[in-house]
């Protein structure tokens, strides 16, 4: 492939991680709202900031090779988020809940992952030396961050599995036995 090629392949997806990190500023703070373990509230808080310097530094990239950020949207983000808010509006007890946020935010985490592996392998093969720099640093916090997102899911989806689950005769919901006591 012609290094013209692989760099314009390269903008374009740097433009489709700027998308997609723009919208997740936009989510996180939703999912951070509907997650009914503090924990994972707060990791989704700490991942919000951790996101707005992740489009810093993608700003800054673009502004080294003179480009505009914008103009693409990233589909693949926008179906996760999708999905992820379909979640939050089901009826689940509060273990479900947070359960399955944390599944959201892992494919989430996935996706990004892939993008910054290949982004910064472009990086590398362009001789963009401080732009791959910037990208594996991101790269590493997004596997930290589904790192801790494991982390959490081993006890969260335990209390999912052994939740039992009731309707609330005062407002119809669901709750679980753990909520209720």
């Amino acid at each position: 492939m012609e290094a013209n090629r692989l760099k314009h392949l390269y903008v374009e997806e740097l433009k489709d991680l700027y998308s997609a990190e723009s919208q997740m500023v936009k989510a996180l703070p939703k999912m951070a709202k509907a997650a009914t373990s503090e924990e994972l509230r707060a990791g989704f808080q700490e991942h919000l900031k951790q996101t707005r310097g992740h489009v810093a530094r993608l700003e800054e990239i673009f502004k080294t090779l003179e480009e505009s950020p914008k103009g693409k949207k990233c589909k693949g983000m926008e179906g996760l988020i999708k999905e992820g808010g379909e979640m939050i509006a089901e009826d689940l007890t509060p273990e479900e809940l947070d359960a399955g946020l944390i599944s959201a935010a892992q494919r989430v985490e996935h996706y990004e992952i892939a993008g910054y592996g290949c982004v910064s392998t472009y990086a590398k093969l362009l001789g963009e030396d401080a732009a791959e720099s910037l990208l594996r640093q991101t790269l590493e916090e997004e596997k930290e961050t589904d790192e801790k997102l494991t982390d959490l899911a081993s006890g969260i989806n335990l209390e999912a599995a052994t939740s039992e689950e009731a309707v609330d005769s005062k407002n119809g919901r669901r709750t679980s036995k753990a909520a209720r006591a």
